[in-house]
């Protein structure tokens, strides 16, 4: 008589536990089936390759060489650091400007109806991204240097001795924004590309001047490309590396190169941190400024 009640009390405890079980086994079924898996090798590698050096670079700055702010402090007043970085910025809208200039007529061309020739420049812009960096700093460092082409092309004009140029803000500035034309072409192209040309025979038809109708009307439906591709360049130049420091001037560093003087000759590894962490709150900010007016996606829209 009592054997049925203890059954069913038995019975009630496993439903629980069954309906537990079955419950993570389906959870377990809609995770495999989903997104997930997707995700995971990208999180995988974001998590160790981005996020745990950023994280330990964040620890540096408030622990070395003693625990607190004592970096940011002194960072934040000095001079010297802010002429640093007033150079970084000046760099970068330098580099900016000058890859707008050159950039928007190749991608103009590119865009055009010519296809063959449009299709030989892009295919000469293609082929500058699969010339690593490095490559083409030591081309600059010879063309810049007392040797080089540039200067025995200036001797024969009647310039001697010739000016020097490497080593200097202009070969890096020069170097850098033939490194970045790419990038503005191919943020612009993307935008011009999608333009409709019959607008601009839509105005001339109506007695606008050439230049006029590109300018009330193929130019303003290309901003969106120049502004996409002033703010991937401008943020690009801030990080700079490479190019700064093998061409550039020591005594006009931007503060891609301090850092790295700070660790490879003084040791001073948390100012190098705090500069790092600095240089990316304003990257931020400078990405969250683009996003909340135009939208971060037009980067990358096509």
């Amino acid at each position: 008589m009592n054997e049925a009640p203890s059954l069913r009390r038995d019975a009630n405890l496993a439903k629980p536990a069954a309906s537990r079980s079955n419950l993570l086994g389906r959870l377990f079924k809609a995770l495999i089936k989903g997104p997930l898996p997707l995700y995971l090798p990208a999180a995988i590698f974001l998590t160790l390759f981005f996020i745990v050096p950023l994280g330990y670079v964040l620890v540096m700055s408030v622990t070395e060489p003693k625990p607190g702010l004592g970096n940011f402090a002194y960072l934040l007043g000095s001079g010297r650091f802010f002429a640093v970085l007033l150079e970084t910025f000046k760099t970068a809208t330098i580099v900016t400007v000058c890859s707008l200039m050159l950039g928007y007529p190749l991608a103009y061309i590119a865009a055009g109806p010519a296809r063959r020739l449009g299709g030989a420049l892009l295919a000469i812009i293609a082929l500058s991204f699969w010339t690593s960096f490095l490559v083409r700093t030591y081309a600059w460092m010879v063309i810049f240097g007392r040797q080089g082409p540039l200067s025995r092309w200036l001797e024969t004009l009647g310039w001697t001795p010739p000016p020097k140029m490497l080593f200097t803000s202009f070969s890096a500035t020069v170097a850098m924004t033939h490194a970045m034309v790419p990038f503005m072409v191919m943020a612009m192209y993307a935008v011009m590309k999608r333009i409709d040309p019959r607008f601009v025979r839509a105005a001339q038809s109506l007695g606008a001047h050439p230049l006029r109708a590109f300018s009330a009307v193929y130019l303003p439906l290309s901003l969106p490309g120049v502004v996409n591709g002033c703010t991937l360049v401008f943020i690009t130049c801030l990080g700079f590396y490479v190019m700064p420091v093998l061409l550039g001037s020591p005594n006009q560093q931007m503060i891609s190169g301090v850092i790295g003087d700070q660790i490879e000759q003084v040791l001073d590894f948390g100012a190098a941190s705090a500069m790092s962490v600095i240089l990316l709150v304003i990257t931020v900010a400078l990405f969250w400024l683009y996003h909340r007016f135009i939208g971060l996606d037009r980067l990358w829209r096509k």
